[in-house]
């Protein structure tokens, strides 16, 4: 069974990040025992998944 894109970042093509090259403090961080995805990792992966993601550089339309 394929999990939902809303649970994994999606790699769009070769020059964006893979899972295993996020590193603590560019990409994510920790809090509340949550992972909270920064504004670089949402740059790099260029679009807005919709989920409401406190760091987003994307504007909702």
């Amino acid at each position: 069974m394929q999990e939902s894109p809303k649970n994994k970042p999606e790699i769009r093509n070769n020059s964006t990040l893979k899972k295993a090259e996020l590193q603590v403090g560019t990409h994510y961080y920790f809090e509340n025992g949550f992972m909270v995805f920064t504004e670089a990792f949402h740059l790099q992966r260029g679009y807005c998944c919709g989920n409401g993601c406190r760091h987003c550089p994307y504007k909702k339309s």
